[in-house]
């Protein structure tokens, strides 16, 4: 059985690349009769974080589960990797096509400063975000009765890449996490946190501090117009946190400020995650216009996986599932029988030994799926196939596509807020008719097969191959690619490389074992995947994320 990609297919793939630049173009494969004539019977505007899928790819596909029709700004005005989106024809755009939406999702970096990376980088000026404060109050005046929804990302740990020497980056990111450690009253060796702050140049750390304040006051000036009503909901997230630093002390002042404003969490919510919040938020705005408060089971691999904290995380598992929950309008289940949603989550690891929980959640997930619909977030603290549930399942024969979600990404609360809102948007209104059903369900699985896809199959997997491959004809930093010279070639490793997969997929019995239509938490008539075809390509000039869209055909 298919676990990881094998010795013999790395062999495989390096030999095959120069015949992969011949490989014709993916056909195209017909959605079948289950997809056809959905109705999208609402509109929502989307200004991205950025233009990676998972920031405005997954929120249109997870829209369409939903019926939602999910409207982004033209790719000519977007971001695009490292040069910023065009801000001032972002909001024209925005301000144009408002009229038509039910609702607005709103990425502020986007707004101020052309996504998240420009964020990382420039300093906003105070006229800039008064600016953007006017055009903010402007949208609410011409659109009073419009949801409007935005989120802004506070900055991380890590320095700017403008500052790029190792030494200063690393006495930097050491110092703020003594800070951090201090700030939270634990003990620190002041001798060294005073030694580090005298080997930063003032300049770095000048500009490393200006950073946070600036986006405190900005933060501060956001959740003024959340309580003044401009918008519908602000939410604030930490990207790739830590249990300590200095971004967990701006974290926590703008808790205090929310809390002295007297600020419910419908109003301003804090979570942890960057890339999902546009797509937890469409869940949280569609449980609304639904009247859906779905109640969640947690059930995890191991006892100790809820107070484990994942890499790049600044809270446990636990507390990371029980805050994405929240915010998508939800509620933690005591049993599984008062349930609307199980939410299986794995966090294996090696080298503590925790491999033998992956069979036991397994056999869970496969007596469980009858009755009540799993989401299935499965985590690797390792970043390896082997650490994952999937391959379990796959032995067991298991229908893949009864899964009401599934998500494996790197970052845990990524993987969460993907998951919860993908289940929760398939569950929370009961179609209107059979057609639209059967509609439902298969647009369902088809982003669960392009989470399973991407997250199992290329970054456990085929990612490492084609960084090895890449680096053997020269290429040493796969995280920026010169794609002048070699955007063709990676591309075609990827195409070959996940056809393969899709191959080996389409074979194994749970690909095609028949999965039911769900209406709301029952299960109605089964549909079964005839055939499917895959597009894929990198987004960006690296390796670490994909487009990819898996074209299922139903029977």
């Amino acid at each position: 059985m298919h676990t990881a990609i094998s010795s013999g297919f790395r062999a495989l793939l390096l030999i095959a690349l120069c015949a992969a630049f011949l490989l014709p173009s993916v056909p195209s494969a017909p959605k079948g009769s289950a997809a056809a004539g959905r109705p999208l019977e609402s509109r929502l505007l989307l200004v991205p974080l950025d233009g990676r899928p998972p920031c405005r790819q997954f929120v249109i596909d997870a829209g369409r589960i939903g019926g939602t029709d999910v409207m982004t700004p033209p790719s000519a005005i977007q971001d695009y990797y490292s040069q910023p989106g065009d801000t001032g024809r972002m909001r024209a755009w925005l301000m144009e096509q408002a009229g038509s939406a039910d609702a607005i999702i709103v990425s502020i970096d986007q707004l101020l400063y052309g996504g998240l990376l420009a964020a990382r980088e420039r300093e906003a000026k105070k006229e800039d975000i008064e600016e953007l404060a006017a055009f903010l109050c402007a949208l609410r005046a011409a659109h009073p009765a419009t949801p409007i929804y935005a989120f802004s990302i506070l900055p991380r740990l890590m320095p700017q890449d403008t500052i790029d020497g190792y030494e200063e980056r690393r006495d930097l990111i050491a110092y703020s996490r003594l800070v951090g450690k201090k700030a939270a009253g634990l003990p620190i060796d002041e001798a060294e946190l005073a030694c580090r702050k005298k080997a930063i140049p003032p300049g770095s750390l000048a500009r490393y501090l200006a950073h946070f304040s600036e986006n405190e006051a900005m933060s501060e000036q956001l959740i003024d117009l959340a309580e003044e009503g401009v918008l519908t909901r602000l939410v604030l997230g930490q990207d790739d946190g830590e249990s300590y630093g200095i971004p967990n002390i701006e974290k926590n002042a703008l808790a205090d400020y929310i809390k002295a404003h007297g600020l419910t969490e419908k109003q301003v919510f804090l979570t942890h995650g960057a890339d999902e919040i546009a797509l937890t938020l469409l869940a949280a705005w569609k449980n609304e216009q639904t009247g859906f408060h779905p109640r969640v089971f947690l059930r995890c691999n191991d006892p100790s996986t809820a107070k484990n904290t994942m890499p790049y995380m600044a809270v446990s598992t636990g507390e990371c599932a029980a805050e994405k929950i929240r915010l998508i309008g939800g509620t933690l289940a005591d049993a599984p029988k008062d349930a609307d949603l199980i939410l299986a989550v794995s966090t294996n690891d090696s080298e503590r030994d925790t491999l033998g929980s992956r069979a036991a959640l397994a056999d869970y997930i496969a007596k469980a799926a009858p009755e009540t619909p799993i989401a299935l977030v499965d985590l690797s603290r390792h970043f390896t196939a082997e650490e994952t549930v999937l391959p379990q399942l796959l032995a067991r024969s298991f229908p893949l596509h009864t899964l009401a979600a599934y998500a494996g990404w790197n970052t845990t609360s990524n993987a969460l807020g993907t998951a919860l809102a993908e289940g929760s948007i398939y569950l929370a209104s009961p179609p209107a008719s059979d057609k639209e059903a059967r509609a439902r369900a298969a647009e369902n699985a088809r982003f669960l097969d392009n989470r399973i896809f991407e997250d199992y199959f290329y970054l456990k997997n085929t990612i490492d191959a084609i960084n090895r491959t890449l680096k053997k004809v020269g290429y040493e930093n796969t995280a920026d690619l010169d794609l002048t010279k070699n955007y063709r070639f990676a591309n075609a490793m990827l195409q070959h490389a996940m056809r393969k997969d899709l191959a080996h997929y389409k074979k194994v019995p749970a690909f095609a074992a028949p999965f039911p239509v769900r209406r709301g938490k029952s299960a109605g008539e089964l549909l079964r995947l005839h055939d499917a075809a895959l597009d894929t390509s990198f987004p960006w000039p690296r390796t670490f994320e994909i487009h990819l869209e898996i074209i299922p055909s139903f029977r």
